[in-house]
């Protein structure tokens, strides 16, 4: 009997455990990527933005297909995919991933599943350069995304370039001439830059062409957690029998991205990590440089601001209705829009909307700025100017003194006490906002950061430096605020 039960048991557990790892090998892969200008890759539907679609959204299907195991999507942001995966936020990271040595550092890779080259497209008009050592030698400005292979090699062969934090901001500046050409993976530039491909989802900009044949080989592949080998097995077990059946080629062609080369994906591919990380006297003039950007955008944006913010709080005061109504609006407007949203439409909207017109990146980033924070320090003026009793309007009439002459001797001095303390927050404020600058490929001193650490430099150190700087160039602003405070508020 005791026989019996002990062998009901252990059945039990046995059938308890397959039911477990059953279950476990069910559970859904989440896969991290990014849908935002993500053409060809994954992107959300034209016709229906709710869902996502690319050639990399049909290779997870058919390869959770293999694998027996749903596959999740999951919108993350392309710079911090690997970051994610190595917190645990997502289980794999596929969007277009160079495998680089710099990268197996961090995680590992499957076998590849697409090979892909480097390809320059330039204006259609374009006859100063045919390739980029010409470029070089012409001091010429190429474009790329930032984080990929295109970005690591203009860095080494020391060409002028310009990094964006998408893949669409290049084409569209070299459109609008802000920059000479650009370097992308070939999938990309088929999706923006070659108007001869007929493809469904088209982003190609008018006025551009190919320059050269594609060159620079690489290879895209998933990215997993380093120990978790066993994911790694699994993985690579299903892109093997998707390349033997056939069934990745047909992904592939249908977004128009199978090429000759595709057939090396049945070699076996061995690639090694790199050295040595960045060391401290590598990365800290960089950062000093891009403290530099940082600071002069600070103060000249906030002079733009002091002029716009003390026009506006005039006008708003002492104007004929139609230029207060003008002021009030001004005021709502900019304070009401995000300043993510004013540079973007500074920066690319405008120039599209004026052919010919070639804004530099820290001039468009100084207007929005300054039309965003003059809004903000219109109304401290306007409170300051307020603060003052009227008598000293009337005491400075009684004596003879016109209007203009009594707000720039009398009025305007004693409204400083009360609006500098404001004013010297606002600029801490600017300061630190400067960050989201980036958008639009100006490097100040937060872009410079996560430049360097997706160049192999570590986190750590470059994050405790970099926050060092910060804390260098802000703190005095915070003693000048509330010294400014004690010495010209008003004595009680």
């Amino acid at each position: 009997m005791k026989q019996t039960l002990l062998a009901f048991l252990l059945l039990g557990t046995f059938l308890g455990a397959a039911n477990s790892a059953r279950a476990q090998s069910k559970k859904p892969l989440i896969w991290g990527g990014d849908t935002d200008g993500g053409f060809p890759y994954v992107f959300a539907n034209p016709t229906n933005p709710d869902e996502v679609i690319g050639f990399e959204m049909d290779l997870a299907k058919a390869l959770a297909e293999e694998i027996g195991r749903p596959i999740e999507f999951k919108q993350r942001q392309f710079d911090s995919l690997l970051a994610d995966l190595e917190r645990g936020d997502i289980d794999i990271a596929m969007n277009g991933l160079e495998i680089t040595p710099k990268r197996l550092q961090r995680v590992a890779f499957t076998r590849p599943y697409y090979i892909y080259q480097l390809q320059l497209v330039a204006r259609a008009d374009e006859k100063r350069f045919q390739n980029l050592d010409e470029a070089k030698a012409k001091g010429l400005t190429i474009g790329t995304l930032g984080s990929t292979a295109a970005e690591e090699l203009l860095k080494v062969q020391n060409v002028n370039y310009k990094s964006y934090d998408d893949q669409q901001g290049p084409y569209d500046d070299l459109v609008q001439r802000a920059i000479d050409g650009v370097l992308m993976d070939v999938p990309i530039a088929i999706y923006y830059a070659a108007p001869d491909k007929h493809l469904k989802y088209s982003q190609v900009k008018p006025g551009l062409k190919f320059l050269g044949p594609s060159f620079a080989d690489g290879y895209y592949g998933i990215a997993v957690r380093p120990g978790d080998q066993k994911l790694l097995e699994e993985l690579n077990g299903g892109i093997d029998r998707l390349l033997k059946s056939g069934k990745l080629q047909k992904i592939l062609q249908k977004w128009n991205l199978w090429t000759h080369d595709q057939y090396r994906l049945y070699e076996n591919v061995e690639i090694v990590a790199a050295g040595s990380e960045m060391r401290f006297g590598d990365y800290v003039p960089l950062l000093i440089k891009g403290a530099g950007v940082t600071v002069l955008l600070t103060l000249v944006s906030f002079a733009l601001a002091v002029i716009l913010g003390l026009i506006v709080a005039v006008a708003r005061m002492y104007g004929p209705a139609p230029v207060r109504w003008l002021a009030i609006g001004y005021v709502e407007f900019f304070r009401g829009i995000p300043v993510l949203l004013l540079l973007y439409f500074i920066y690319y909207g405008i120039p599209a909307i004026v052919p010919g017109l070639k804004l530099d990146p820290f001039l468009a980033a100084v207007i929005g700025f300054g039309l965003n924070y003059g809004a903000y320090e219109a109304e401290i003026y306007r409170a300051g100017i307020s603060s003052i009793p009227r008598g000293q309007w009337e005491a400075a009439a009684s004596l003879g003194m016109p209007a203009p002459l009594t707000f720039r001797r009398i009025i305007l001095p004693q409204a400083i006490r009360v609006i500098l303390p404001p004013m010297t927050s606002d600029l801490v404020a600017l300061f630190k906002d400067t960050s989201v600058v980036s958008i639009i490929a100006v490097v100040e001193l937060s872009k410079q950061y996560q430049i360097l650490t997706k160049s192999g430099g570590g986190y750590l150190q470059i994050g405790l430096t970099t926050a060092a700087l910060y804390l260098i160039m802000s703190v005095p602003l915070g003693y000048l605020s509330r010294y400014l405070e004690q010495s010209w508020g008003h004595k009680t």
